[in-house]
């Protein structure tokens, strides 16, 4: 249980975390440097327990790909839309990342959608929509909902996709810490990348806070929860510790009505546990299905 609540805890919590670095340091830039610290820890951990990082050639693109969805685009994104919205409503329409990842696995798979997860894809999607339509029905000119929330989508299906590759290169029987070292390293390429072409400072925020932040954010909200996270999915099983993943939105509004002042409205209840409750078949569909050896089987962790 301990295991469980840190994991939601530290991963709900980097949300406000990162909305303080968006707007502090150009989102691309800040990514950057977050990626790059948890591709260095990744690969120290991989050397200290002698776990070799070379990757066979048939799986460096699937690697790249990870990192470019994954760890670049999401990030960036998300980066984007705390710098917007609150970050607790970034968060919940985040969490539709495995309604995403459901809908992308089914097309790349071509496989048919079975009931539960039609059910839970609407659901989800009913509940974003109860959240967010009052946001474009009252935007103006002047607003920063509207670009907020296009942009939390965009993170959301990024990451979705980026998870689907993530569990192709899973079943390849790469090590997750290898898996994330090098994807993570190639996220930081890209959001370096980005913030070349977008002509923006590649200095960080050279600040206390800041500094503190992004250790947070690439050690504990990144790879030590990441290892907690698959430490459960050993302990308790890939169904029972998925439901962290939708709990994660609830400490991450809890936390945006304490320190951003996020005023829960009627909508905003009844979307969450719409979306929640639509994570929650999903995941639990999708879990119920995979055989156990579809689970991490190595962590290095």
């Amino acid at each position: 249980m301990l295991l469980f609540l840190a994991t939601v805890v530290l991963w709900g919590s980097a949300a406000v975390v990162t909305a303080h670095q968006a707007v502090s340091a150009d989102p691309a830039v800040s990514v950057a440097y977050r990626m790059l610290l948890v591709s260095i820890v990744m690969f120290v951990w991989c050397f200290a327990r002698k776990t070799p990082l070379r990757v066979a050639g048939t799986n460096r693109g699937w690697i790249v790909l990870q990192g470019v969805l994954f760890f670049g685009l999401s990030f960036i994104s998300f980066y984007h839309a705390t710098s917007h919205i609150p970050s607790g409503i970034a968060a919940l329409i985040l969490s539709t990342s495995s309604l995403a990842a459901a809908l992308t696995a089914s097309l790349v798979l071509r496989t048919h959608p079975s009931a539960h997860l039609l059910a839970g894809l609407s659901i989800g999607i009913a509940g974003l929509a109860v959240v967010v339509l009052p946001q474009f029905l009252a935007f103006s000119a002047t607003s920063d909902t509207v670009p907020g929330v296009l942009w939390a989508v965009a993170a959301a299906f990024c990451t979705g996709c980026g998870t689907v590759v993530a569990a192709r290169n899973q079943r390849a029987g790469l090590p997750v810490t290898v898996i994330m070292g090098w994807s993570a390293l190639a996220g930081a390429a890209f959001s370096f990348g980005w913030a070349v072409v977008a002509g923006v400072d590649l200095r960080p925020a050279v600040t206390a806070p800041y500094i503190a932040g992004l250790v947070y954010l690439a050690i504990l909200a990144s790879c030590v929860t990441f290892a907690m996270y698959f430490s459960l999915v050993h302990r308790i099983g890939p169904a029972a510790a998925a439901y962290a993943l939708s709990a994660v939105p609830l400490v991450a509004l809890a936390l945006s009505m304490m320190f951003e002042g996020l005023q829960l409205t009627a909508p905003i209840i009844a979307g969450s546990a719409a979306i929640l409750w639509g994570n929650v078949i999903v995941l639990g569909n999708s879990n119920a299905k995979a055989p156990a050896s579809s689970s991490p089987a190595r962590t290095d962790a």
